[in-house]
């Protein structure tokens, strides 16, 4: 048991030694009036249990993850229109042009004009985190069908199956785990777009917390809504590949 404990501890070495380093630091070398702009680690989980026990924590959670949620479900429109892209060339030659000229424009320059269209609320960063997801999930998707083995698709056709049933059965699966892929990086860039518009256009939300301890020098409270907002990334991450490993557990792209 104890041989466990260390063994998994060990695998912490490296988050422990930035820790002390972060107390040495606060503790040692800032002075008392610089020490705001760096609080040491109790401070900040003294601030991050004031903010769990108030429930202003848990609210701006909910909400950013309730807009991750709701503009992940609109994002997955990009894996059918992937598929089509990838299988009809009539498709890729019609939309990839628009898709080609909107991609590189990354998801923070939309976020002024997606305030003048939904002021600031939850569908303007929806939008945001929309456009995060969605190219990622797109690409990955066209990439993954592209690459499904022509063999497959050859047997597929000798044994009689319709274009939908080769679609369904051979194409799909095969390509699911570039798509898995393609969902986890949307999903994550989707996040770090949620928090950086909420920074400009949200009265709630982890990227509101962050910004509104800031006018109030509270860096512990900055702190605590960054390291929330990478565990979350974490969690989320985590859920995927689980998820991933239990319902595709023939697939070693996420072993």
């Amino acid at each position: 048991m104890a041989a466990r404990i260390l063994r998994r501890l060990s695998h912490l070495g490296l988050l422990l030694a930035v820790l002390l380093a972060w107390w040495i630091v606060s503790m040692y070398v800032l002075t008392a009036s610089t020490r705001a702009l760096l609080p040491p680690p109790q401070d900040v989980v003294v601030a991050a249990w004031e903010l769990i026990r108030s429930g202003e924590l848990w609210r701006h959670f909910r909400d950013s993850i309730k807009r991750e949620f709701v503009a992940f479900l609109w994002a997955s429109i990009a894996i059918p229109i992937g598929i089509a892209m990838a299988w009809w060339k009539a498709v890729e030659e019609q939309v990839d042009p628009l898709i080609e000229v909107l991609r590189p424009v990354p998801p923070l320059a939309w976020i002024p004009l997606s305030i003048l269209w939904f002021g600031i609320d939850d569908t303007q960063n929806e939008f945001i985190i929309f456009l995060g997801c969605f190219f990622p999930i797109l690409v990955n998707t066209i990439a993954g069908v592209k690459g499904v083995e022509p063999n497959l698709v050859r047997a597929a056709r000798c044994l009689g199956a319709s274009e939908a049933s080769i679609l369904w059965r051979v194409v799909l699966r095969a390509a699911l785990p570039q798509i898995i892929t393609g969902i986890r990086v949307g999903v994550g860039v989707g996040w770090m777009a949620l928090v950086a518009a909420e920074l400009v256009g949200a009265n709630s939300g982890l990227g509101f917390l962050i910004n509104d301890a800031r006018t109030v020098l509270r860096t512990d409270y900055v702190i605590v809504g960054m390291a929330t907002i990478g565990v979350v990334g974490l969690l989320i991450d985590r859920v995927i590949r689980e998820v991933v490993v239990r319902t595709l557990p023939w697939s070693r792209a996420l072993a």
